[in-house]
């Protein structure tokens, strides 16, 4: 586990986003397609505008497709060719119509699938059956191994949806979850439900074991409010009580914080 640490969010953005496109662009030239987990919420919304930002005027986009290094290109995904990308949605709300405000697709839509011409991208339909979506999406997903999952890490350190306790154990790709009480004020106060009762309980998740079998996880974590979490899941023990702590076993796996989120952290400078 590597873990990056930026004086500002916005820089953090540009830092993951960065190497998000390197390994996309790697994917593409080895096997000439790449597949991308896709998280939301406000921890992403730095990483998606840079992922998706126009390359700067005094360069071509071609300029930097072979490039070495992860930071090259200042966090834009130039050289990303979108059209051999197929996206993943990783988790979303039940009952909820793409037209509310707090809905992942329309997040997921207006952010990034409207401005990057994927192959395919793949949404959570939170309004259709539970079961059946997850068997659909699962399916789909066994067949395009995980080149990329751009995640977060929650005020109650869940991973996706996964609350804690998380099931570290379930081989499901997308599973139905229940919400806790910390996850759903999260939201609320995040601003993007009108009351803590609007808060959805139930929700549509890509399971913990599924997010550990993409070849690399870029996870994006800003602001104090997330400190606790991120210390905990970071230099605390592996454990279901603390869902993100599973990253730490994974062979590929870079933790990009801002200093605020980083302020409890003891390992790192």
């Amino acid at each position: 586990m590597n873990i990056i640490i930026s004086e500002t969010v916005p820089e953090m953005g540009r830092r993951a986003a960065a190497d998000a496109a390197a390994r996309l662009r790697a994917a593409i030239r080895d096997r000439g397609e790449a597949n991308l987990i896709v998280a939301t919420g406000a921890s992403q919304f730095e990483v998606l505008a840079a992922l998706v930002a126009p390359p700067p005027p005094d360069r071509s986009p071609a300029t930097n497709l072979s490039s070495p290094s992860p930071l090259a290109g200042e966090g834009r995904g130039e050289g990303v060719d979108w059209s051999l990308v197929t996206g993943f949605h990783l988790d979303e709300y039940l009952g909820l119509p793409i037209s509310h405000p707090a809905s992942f697709r329309r997040y997921l839509k207006e952010r990034l699938v409207d401005r990057a011409p994927f192959r395919a991208f793949h949404y959570i339909d939170g309004e259709a059956d539970p079961a059946a979506e997850c068997r659909r999406v699962g399916d789909l997903l066994r067949a395009h191994p995980i080149d990329v999952a751009l995640v977060g890490i929650g005020e109650n350190a869940h991973l996706a949806f996964n609350d804690p306790p998380a099931d570290f154990a379930t081989e499901e790709p997308y599973i139905v979850v229940a919400l806790d009480d910390a996850c759903r004020r999260q939201q609320f106060g995040e601003g993007w439900f009108p009351t803590f009762e609007a808060v959805p309980t139930r929700a549509i998740s890509m399971s913990i074991r599924q997010i550990m079998q993409s070849r690399a996880i870029i996870c994006s974590v800003p602001d104090r409010r997330k400190a606790a979490a991120v210390h905990a899941a970071l230099e605390g023990p592996v454990t279901p009580e603390v869902p993100a702590s599973i990253l730490q076993t994974h062979p590929d796996a870079t933790i990009y914080l801002d200093r605020a989120a980083a302020e409890l952290m003891t390992n790192v400078k």
